[in-house]
């Protein structure tokens, strides 16, 4: 029999918020178990609603999204995503150069895949959000993992992302607030990354998409503001600031030198003309988003929902012997560290592996994000604040008898 194989471009590109450990997951969960689902960062399960004003102008405008838009979407939600960056300093922006897309996700991939040739390399974070890395090479390029210091607060180090940079290397992808360690960065950090672009003439591509959640009254600086002499490609959308997930609706922004993207753009507009154009009911809602209130803003503040959130799950988190973990400063993931040497952890997916059918807990380790030490895992803090407090006691509960390789004191069984 000759088998129907997968494309090879596919044999490196993995994304293990929904890998293996998910899938066990969804298989406790057809055997009758309660899933607490910490592994993505989805507000609606956790009873976050998207903001009602821009709710109702998608109800009120869907007779008019019948047909197709322009491809790049609508002119009025392009011009409102161009008056959100003009407030943010970002100068010389112009409706043309942005593109409305199904979501941050499908716009990573096109415009990776509008900029890279076979072997060419991208600098990308580590850790990252993981599907940079799997456009990259889905590309046919190649991802450059540059260090994020856990001892600086999780910063990038300057001197490891200079030290990766040769003549194949097209694009430094910054992630900002940052996902998966909540990091946000100083505009000192950021105009030295932007030094290193201008340098070396390296297209900038700055996932914003957390813009507005912050906490502990933190600036944040839009990369995009601080040269016009760096190709920048910023890209957000309404998913996490304005909980829409759902809804699939983001953009990408190309702005600075221009004159140096006339083919890039050329590129960006083919793939999303051939794609004819995101869907339309969501196109809706940007306008409303971005120039409405927003929910967030409240619910940042030490008072507000994620702010108490953020600080439970920290607290207890730190409490637990043989986890450390950095405050998170914007969006709402921690990326504790766990010490292998007293749990004899080997494999850090094994052991979310482990304490999933341990307490129904799903989480993502480290690994997950490019990170090479079996170290680390991914908590998102999305859950009521009982919720929350009860699913890190049960962790806890766990890690003071678990050692990987041994057979647990609490079976999937006695944990229901």
């Amino acid at each position: 029999m000759i088998m129907i194989l997968k494309s090879e471009r596919l044999n490196n590109v993995s994304y293990d918020l929904r890998g293996p450990v998910y899938e066990k997951a969804k298989e406790l969960e057809q055997q009758g178990h309660y899933i607490t689902k910490l592994n993505i960062g989805n507000p609606a399960p956790f009873g976050f609603d998207a903001p009602p004003a821009m709710v109702q102008y998608i109800i009120d405008n869907m007779h008019l999204a019948q047909g197709y838009s322009d491809h790049k979407g609508l002119l009025s939600s392009r011009e409102a995503v161009k008056r959100y960056y003009e407030k943010k300093g970002i100068a010389n922006i112009h409706v043309d150069d942005i593109f409305l897309g199904n979501g941050l996700s499908e716009l990573i991939m096109q415009s990776v895949q509008t900029l890279l040739n076979d072997g060419d390399e991208m600098l990308v974070p580590s850790p990252d959000y993981p599907l940079w890395t799997a456009a990259v090479r889905f590309a046919g390029g190649k991802a450059v993992h540059y260090l994020c210091d856990e001892e600086s607060e999780w910063f990038p180090d300057v001197a490891d992302i200079r030290s990766k940079i040769n003549s194949r290397t097209k694009a430094i992808v910054i992630i900002n607030p940052n996902n998966p360690t909540g990091a946000v960065y100083s505009k000192e950090l950021l105009q030295e990354i932007v030094q290193l672009a201008e340098e070396h003439n390296l297209v900038i591509f700055s996932d914003e998409i957390y813009d507005k959640i912050l906490y502990d009254e933190v600036e944040f600086t839009s990369t995009a503001t601080l040269s016009d002499k760096v190709v920048f490609v910023t890209l957000s959308g309404l998913s996490k600031n304005y909980l829409a997930a759902g809804y699939r609706a983001g953009w990408i922004m190309v702005s600075g030198a221009k004159h140096k993207a006339t083919s890039y753009l050329e590129g960006l507009n083919l793939l999303a003309s051939l794609r004819v154009c995101s869907n339309v009911p969501a196109q809706f809602a940007l306008q409303v988003a971005l120039e409405g209130p927003t929910t967030v803003d409240s619910m940042v503040l030490p008072t507000g929902r994620l702010g108490q959130q953020r600080t439970i799950c920290y607290e207890k988190l730190s409490a637990i012997p043989g986890i450390s973990c950095v405050k998170p400063k914007g969006a709402f993931y921690l990326f504790p560290k766990i010490d292998v040497k007293k749990f004899n952890i080997q494999s850090d997916q094994q052991f979310v592996l482990d304490f999933l059918e341990a307490h129904q807990v799903l989480l993502v380790h480290g690994s997950g994000f490019n990170w090479k030490q079996p170290d680390h895992f991914r908590v998102v803090y999305l859950p009521g604040a009982e919720e929350l407090s009860q699913t890190m006691d049960k962790l806890a509960l766990f890690l003071s008898t678990y050692q990987q390789g041994s057979k647990q004191q609490k079976p999937l069984e006695m944990a229901l």
